[in-house]
């Protein structure tokens, strides 16, 4: 196993160093510097980049992209302090192989080094849950918002889209051949549906979700 290390603390990354090697793993370098890491990580071809999130300049993540955007095909692992949720989400959608904590026995990151190498993705076991609940509100968020749309009948979803085209309820009315009055009725049904409290939003969200092709 060729690992590179990325921390930017010196006394942590120097014993980190000495750690891995004392369990045969061979570091490549231990760098300080993103700049020099990037640099490593291309020319160098370790099996796994393992680096820190929190860094000053460039943090982890960005590195991680900045490595995807100079085609660096490298296996990657987090190994930091952060137990924010954010953070894990961030960084697995960064596209990172692991996302492991400082405060981990030797042992176990040996053996999260090993499986990330082997193909899979480790997370630490202490940020499971929040992962979990993570994706459980990114997957509650994409259903509501499905349903909310769904909610409305033909008719309001074709008033929407005159909303959207910012046309006024007279207008709307005209050209669907309904009193201004129902035009009213149908839009406060819209913003109650889609728990909105003006017009405008209601005409954004519209235009954002690409819901009318409107010539």
């Amino acid at each position: 196993m060729r690992v590179l290390l990325i921390d930017d603390h010196a006394l942590f990354r120097i014993g980190l160093l000495e750690l891995l090697e004392r369990r045969g793993i061979e570091v490549i370098d231990a760098v300080g510097d993103s700049d020099v890491g990037l640099r490593l990580a291309r020319d160098c071809a370790p099996d796994v980049v393992l680096m820190d999130l929190r860094m000053p300049g460039e943090n982890g993540i960005d590195l991680v992209r900045k490595m995807q955007r100079e085609g660096i095909k490298r296996r990657v692992a987090m190994l930091t302090t952060s137990t924010d949720e954010r953070d894990v989400v961030e960084a697995l959608q960064a596209g990172v192989n692991g996302y492991l904590l400082k405060d981990m026995e030797p042992d176990d990151l040996v053996a999260a080094l090993q499986g990330i190498i082997a193909g899979q993705t480790i997370v630490a076991p202490e940020l499971t849950s929040a992962l979990a609940r993570a994706v459980r509100q990114e997957t509650a968020a994409a259903e509501e918002s499905a349903v909310t749309f769904s909610d409305l009948t033909p008719r309001e979803m074709e008033i929407l889209c005159h909303l959207a085209g910012g046309q006024s309820n007279k207008v709307i009315g005209n050209e669907l051949g309904i009193s201004e009055g129902t035009v009213k009725l149908h839009v406060k049904s819209i913003l109650r549906k889609l728990k909105m409290r003006s017009r405008v939003e209601a005409a954004v969200l519209a235009v954002e979700q690409g819901l009318c092709d409107r010539e």
